[in-house]
């Protein structure tokens, strides 16, 4: 996309910044509560854990289990969404899989989608899961999928 980019690391308290303009956060919930909380507020996906931790989307009632987690075969699931700032002046898009690999698998997903979803979704609020195959030898994503539908928030 030839756009100019800043790397920063998410500290270990898990604190950061979400009242920024085109900021994208990829960080597990369990790794910042300020995230965990943002994302309480999808009535539509969720993340959750019992034996492990998995995704469910609540309007189903769908579970979505990491093939790694399951019988260990290379694949996951991630969450990709557009989420409110904190401050109430904009959005950013958030990614998350249930392990670090689901998280490459949304970004596959966009690197191969991103006008077929800019055009489902402009700059409104989203979120949706993705399923990932990986290759177990060199971690590249291989394929990924959308398995839920585009999840509009409104207001």
């Amino acid at each position: 996309m030839k756009l100019d980019a800043q790397y920063e690391v998410i500290p270990p308290t898990g604190i950061v910044n979400l009242n920024r303009d085109n900021h994208v956060v990829i960080c597990g919930p369990r790794l910042s509560p300020i995230v965990a909380q943002v994302l309480e507020g999808d009535d539509n996906l969720r993340f959750e854990k019992d034996r492990s931790w998995h995704l469910l989307d609540q309007r189903t009632g769908d579970e979505f289990r990491s093939p790694m987690d399951e019988d260990g075969s290379a694949g996951d699931f991630g969450y990709l969404g557009r989420l409110p700032r904190l401050d109430g002046r904009g959005t950013f898009l958030y990614i998350a899989g249930i392990h670090a690999i689901g998280a490459n698998g949304v970004v596959h997903y966009l690197e191969h989608n991103l006008a077929e979803l800019y055009r489902e979704v402009r700059t409104r609020r989203f979120s949706t899961l993705i399923s990932c195959r990986y290759d177990p030898k060199t971690l590249e994503v291989l394929e990924s999928l959308r398995v839920t539908p585009l999840y509009r928030h409104e207001g």
